[in-house]
């Protein structure tokens, strides 16, 4: 197979990539060269152990994982170790889980780099959001159930739930809500959507490990969210999605028909219920 002509990974530079949900079939084509070409790969918690094994023998692998509840290094720390490695001369790989711009901090690392006069290059990854749930046969659109979707992030910078959203407003906005990292606050999230106006008895589901060897899906309402998470005993990372997309993952669970589980032809029936009005 013959590639299209890609671009140089010049000495002192740094490139933020984006290594997508996990599988490493998911990576770019600049991502697979970044990672053959990289001096030095400074990678995130988030990044599939076998993407890390694409790496050339002699990069150096640096570990720069953000864990909650865990000790984890400062994104300053971060972005001047970034800097000081391109200043050494060395092609750069910061290397992120699903897409370095999307609930990424990479926006906040490429700031870094400008201000220090760092060469860079953006390479986006496949979100969680996106990937993730298509990995569990929920997707992010279609156009029987929604028109939009929204994407929300279940902590701010403190750590708590974001208290700038408009959580009324977003209840009863987008059909489809997927929430990144809101394990920890999940009952605070569940109790001010219901309370925003959403209804209780919705469609649910918690995804862990996307797109991972260890990949758990359970699906369940808005009101039994986190009972059944906690029973369940779903760890993170994982994506929590609202809405009527959860029920076509009976359908669409492609993963899971490779593993012998019987998929509904026709989970929604929503054509039908359209057409009788």
């Amino acid at each position: 197979m013959q590639l299209p002509l890609l671009p140089p990974f010049e000495p002192g530079s740094v490139w933020l990539v984006g290594a997508g949900p996990g599988d490493p079939g998911l990576l770019t084509v600049l991502a697979l060269k970044a990672l053959s070409e990289a001096d030095a790969v400074v990678y995130d918690a988030l990044v599939d152990e076998r993407t890390l094994k694409l790496a050339r023998p002699e990069a150096i692998l640096e570990f720069a994982g953000k864990r909650g509840g865990k000790p984890s290094p400062k994104q300053p720390d971060i972005s001047r170790r970034l800097v000081r490695l391109a200043r050494e001369g060395k092609r750069v790989l910061r290397l992120k889980g699903g897409d370095p711009f999307v609930f990424g901090r990479g926006g906040e690392e490429a700031l870094a780099l400008v201000a220090a006069k760092v060469p860079f290059r953006i390479v986006p990854g496949i979100t969680a959001g996106v990937g993730g749930l298509a990995y569990a046969g929920i997707p992010a659109t279609h156009r029987d159930v929604n028109e939009a979707v929204t994407f929300i992030t279940g902590h701010n910078v403190s750590g708590e739930v974001p208290d700038n959203l408009d959580w009324p407003a977003l209840a009863r906005g987008a059909p489809v809500l997927v929430f990144y990292m809101a394990l920890k606050h999940l009952a605070q999230i569940r109790d001010r959507l219901i309370a925003g106006g959403r209804d209780a008895s919705e469609a649910a589901a918690v995804v862990s490990h996307a797109a991972t060897d260890r990949q758990r899906t359970i699906t369940t309402t808005l009101a039994r969210l986190v009972e059944d998470t906690e029973a369940a005993k779903m760890e993170p990372p994982a994506l929590v999605v609202v809405g009527p997309a959860v029920r076509l993952a009976s359908g669409l669970d492609w993963l899971g028909a490779m593993k012998g589980r019987v998929l509904d032809p026709d989970p929604l029936k929503l054509k039908a219920r359209r057409e009788a009005g």
